[in-house]
């Protein structure tokens, strides 16, 4: 009886050693897989990060413009309340 309990525990034990050498062939399959298209990915992510580069580049000269704008307008507005509070003082 022992001698069958000890073949059980053997050929369970080789089940699982062999289970875990296809596992492991397939998770190394599927990792060259993957990392052929990680690859790919890598100069499309840099050619995004160049035209996202340029168009961030475009907005931020386009806020410089606007705070330029902004700030001769709000110099306008102050310079008319100062009049317009003087006129009131006097």
């Amino acid at each position: 009886m022992v001698e069958v309990a000890w073949a059980a525990i053997g050929l369970l034990a080789a089940s699982l050693f062999g289970s875990l050498y296809w596992l492991g062939s397939r998770i190394d399959g599927l990792d060259a897989k993957f990392g052929a298209r990680i690859d790919g990915l890598d100069s499309k992510i840099d050619n995004l990060d160049t035209k996202l580069g340029a168009r961030i580049d475009n907005l931020s000269t386009r806020i410089d413009n606007l705070d330029t704008k902004l700030g001769a307008r709000i110099d306008n507005l102050a310079a008319r309340m100062d009049a317009h509070l003087q006129g009131h003082s006097a």
